[in-house]
């Protein structure tokens, strides 16, 4: 008798150390009773009976899924490819065990159906330009999709977007003819600064009877740093005037005859 009663002394107790069942603080464990739902298990060491209860682990850190490449035609019918990762986690781990088969396959087609179902509502440049917005709307969407799945997605994010070879030739044009523009428009407004600058100083040096000879002087002491043998005599404008303004024009020309 003794012995059989030690024999099932060690029998129950290997069957309560078989019954302990370890959950670690990242996880929860949902403990089934009968095949019916029971409780959330919490971290730590917990008693799962053998035959009559079971449990399943699941794991409530956050999950960086990579979303693969995806053919995608933009609202402008231009075909590109694009992928994406998004980041989720489960809030509520019975519903993402009981409500969904497998919720990581089905986060992840839930997502390549929804981008490429988002891209194809807005044209190429605001696909390009408004990536962030695109991004936040994939992401709502998603959210608002598995929310009675008990998963909360924190963010989604664009990874790439490919273009065809042919697309990217004619937005590299596009984007040269566009530098261009602005290098004309931008001589066009130097010119144009020029020119409302010359004739600021034509003005400043007419109200001055000295001013265009001081410059002249002036242009002279630069051109002496020259070594040619170029010599310049400087004459004073006001010395014209002695003759008249009527006879200058008849001077200028018997100079230009000799």
């Amino acid at each position: 008798m003794e012995g059989l009663f030690v024999f099932i002394i060690i029998i129950v107790i290997c069957v309560l150390l078989g019954s302990i069942k370890q959950i670690n603080e990242y996880e929860r464990g949902i403990l089934f009773q009968y095949g019916k739902f029971k409780k959330i298990m919490k971290p730590g060491w917990n008693i799962v009976l053998p035959i009559i209860q079971s449990f399943r682990k699941i794991d409530i850190r956050t999950k960086a899924v990579d979303v693969p490449e995806q053919d995608a035609i933009t609202k402008d019918n231009v075909s590109i490819r694009i992928n994406a990762v998004i980041y989720y986690k489960v809030f509520d781990a019975s519903k993402a065990l009981i409500a969904v088969e497998n919720f990581y396959y089905a986060v992840s087609q839930l997502a390549q159906t929804t981008m490429r179902n988002t891209v194809g509502t807005v044209s190429l440049d605001e696909l390009l330009t408004e990536r962030e917005k695109i991004s936040t709307e994939i992401c709502n969407i998603i959210d608002e999709a598995t929310d009675p799945w008990g998963i909360k997605v924190e963010n989604v994010e664009l990874k790439d977007i490919k273009l065809p070879a042919e697309m990217q030739r004619v937005l590299a044009r596009a984007a040269e003819a566009e530098r261009e523009k602005i290098a004309v428009i931008t001589k066009a407004m130097g010119e144009k600064e020029a020119a409302d600058n010359l004739a600021e100083a034509a003005r400043i040096m007419s109200s001055s009877p000295g001013a265009l000879h001081l410059r002249t002087l002036e242009t002279l002491n630069d051109l002496s740093s020259d070594q040619s043998n170029t010599i310049i005599f400087a004459v004073p404008i006001e010395v014209l005037s002695a003759f008249g303004k009527e006879n200058i024009p008849e001077m200028v020309s018997k100079i230009t005859k000799k």
